[in-house]
């Protein structure tokens, strides 16, 4: 079953782990900024990173005839940093017209700390002012549902943001209804060992149904796995899920949300 990968670091994996994914049915995938495994000195460092989503990682991805698209910011976790942030978020413009840059993300909160809101809201001005989409982490805290209101409640608060152009990532059980009910794009991202697995994920689509829900693998440094959708797939295939449920969680949504940027190039299923 072909399936689209909303959320996943690919600069983290091998090309190794393309050629597996390729085999298992993806088809194309978004990759959002995020932490490198440490804090970054300049904003020279990112502009390299950029770089790499924008030119090198397509490249790899196109060998195995995967389709890479790629959001753009400074992470939750460096943007306590906040004059270093302001840099990083001057230096976007300089690659939003590149051809697979879907919009800004992934941003959001960490420690939902002040000076992270901070460079949160000014992620959303540059989004609000090119027009572009909008990619949530919520935090990893035992306080995810107070960074999840609070990163809602500023995006809510600004009559410019159309929720259905902003996708809400790392969502739980005890996340996900907000988000929905507030009319924004929730995906689950599944790890085996931590956050949420395909087990979860299933139990939160048999409770909540298919509408604005998507799943993701990460794929991150820590441990993680590129192929939990797939394994998604298997246990709602184990649990006599028809193929049109399954196939609008992992195909339809994702093309659906992603076709809101002319760049993206819808795919034949």
């Amino acid at each position: 079953m072909d399936y689209i990968d909303p959320h996943i670091h690919m600069v983290s994996r091998t090309t190794d782990d393309y050629e597996t994914l390729a085999k298992m049915g993806c088809v194309a995938m978004s990759e959002p900024a995020f932490w490198a495994g440490f804090d970054r000195g300049s904003v020279e460092s990112f502009r390299d990173y950029f770089r790499q989503l924008t030119d090198f990682e397509p490249k790899r991805a196109a060998q195995y005839g995967i389709r890479h698209y790629t959001w753009l910011c400074i992470n939750a976790k460096e943007a306590e940093n906040v004059s270093l942030s302001r840099e990083v978020i001057a230096m976007i413009p300089e690659f939003l017209d590149a051809p697979n840059v879907l919009g800004i993300g992934e941003i959001g909160l960490n420690k939902n700390t002040r000076n992270e809101a901070t460079i949160f809201l000014e992620h959303v001005e540059l989004a609000v002012k090119y027009n572009q989409q909008i990619l949530i982490h919520t935090p990893h805290l035992e306080d995810k549902y107070q960074g999840t209101r609070m990163i809602l409640d500023m995006l809510t608060q600004d009559s410019r943001i159309d929720p259905s152009r902003v996708l809400v990532d790392h969502v739980e059980e005890h996340t996900i209804r907000e988000v929905l009910d507030r009319g924004f794009w929730a995906g689950m991202t599944m790890y085996p060992i931590s956050k949420c697995t395909p087990q979860r994920a299933a139990d939160m689509i048999e409770t909540y149904g298919t509408e604005r829900l998507m799943a993701n693998s990460a794929g991150d440094w820590g441990p993680s796995k590129p192929t939990a959708i797939p394994d998604l797939i298997l246990e709602l295939k184990q649990r006599g899920h028809s193929r049109d449920l399954i196939e609008k969680v992992v195909y339809q949504n994702p093309n659906q949300f992603f076709q809101q940027s002319q760049k993206w190039k819808s795919i034949a299923n």
